[in-house]
């Protein structure tokens, strides 16, 4: 495995991240995996030198916090994995169970940290900006939870590239901890993000962590067409990912990945993650994986140098986007 700095910060991470959302509770997701089902995924990773692993509280309702706390507990040595998860999404019907009040962020961090077991969260973001709170309001929260040692960096995710460039701001003005990261959606199939977001993380230091690296499972290889829902148990309950990828010139993007992926012999998924790390401004794209293989070819993405010709033919399919997964 490599490692990199995350952002500007001191902290070494592996550039590949275990996005932990498919474990927890098949009753929240029928594809997620049971937590017994899930320890192999824990254990192969450590085995392979990752040290990054993120959830979030709302993925199986804080019970992915919970696995994942357990088996790190297990398989890793705590004080070498960056544990990050995440709070805004609902997590209970009352008013004040969601989004970025200072009430319910020091609520939601509380509770976090006792479903993963730990006294300090390494990576705690923002899993959307909420637009009913003052940003002062969320950032002076967060600040006190740095202070208080029960965060150590803060993050933020999919917003627009104004909206955390204020955030900066302000956090710089009131001399507030400020992010260090930004977890966006970003990938061959969607690379909005190029126009301003990745500029803006670029000047300012923020380590990028992409979420979705194979489009929701577009770019992996296993679909025949991009209508196509009965490759995999996810894609056929996924109501999202119609809605991030509908464009007839996403095929071309999946085809042209294929043709470069059967060149080299290797997966597609193994392109496609390869491209993802050789932006330079990508510190870790963030890996779903429900099959041990999954595993496998997103460690052998990282040793896959993909030579010009092949980034080009990657890219000059991709056609403008809206926004999307804000």
């Amino acid at each position: 495995m490599k490692y990199t700095q995350l952002g500007r910060t001191g902290l070494r991470v592996s550039r590949l991240c275990l996005g932990c959302m498919s474990y927890g509770t098949p009753s929240w997701r029928p594809w997620v995996l049971n937590e017994e089902a899930s320890q192999p995924f824990f254990r192969r990773a450590v085995e392979m030198g990752i040290n990054f692993f993120d959830t979030a509280d709302m993925y199986s309702l804080g019970v992915s916090e919970e696995v994942t706390g357990r088996a790190l507990r297990r398989y890793a040595r705590m004080e070498e994995v960056v544990v990050a998860t995440k709070v805004y999404f609902p997590m209970g019907d009352g008013p004040n169970m969601r989004g970025l009040s200072r009430k319910h962020i020091v609520q939601a961090c509380e509770a976090s940290l006792k479903r993963l077991g730990m006294e300090t969260i390494d990576l705690y973001q923002i899993h959307r900006m909420d637009p009913h709170t003052p940003v002062e309001e969320t950032l002076s929260a967060l600040d006190q939870l740095v202070r208080q040692g029960k965060v150590r960096y803060l993050g933020a995710s999919s917003t627009y590239a104004w909206q955390f460039a204020r955030a900066l701001g302000v956090a710089d003005v009131n001399s507030w901890s400020r992010f260090v990261s930004m977890q966006d959606h970003y990938n061959l199939v969607y690379r909005e993000e190029e126009r301003e977001m990745l500029p803006l993380c670029e000047a300012e230091g923020i380590g990028v962590l992409p979420w979705s690296p194979l489009a929701r499972g577009l770019l992996a290889g296993t679909r025949k067409s991009l209508g196509d829902r009965d490759a995999t148990p996810r894609a056929k309950t996924d109501a999202y990912a119609p809605v991030l990828y509908d464009q007839a010139g996403d095929w071309d993007v999946v085809e042209a990945t294929r043709r470069v992926a059967e060149a080299r012999n290797v997966p597609p998924a193994q392109v496609a993650m390869a491209w993802l790390l050789s932006r330079p401004v990508v510190t870790a794209p963030i890996i779903g994986a429900t099959k041990l293989e999954h595993l496998e070819d997103a460690m052998r993405s990282v040793d896959l140098k993909l030579q010009p010709e092949e980034l080009q033919a990657l890219e000059a399919p991709y056609q403008p986007h809206a926004l999307r997964g804000m």
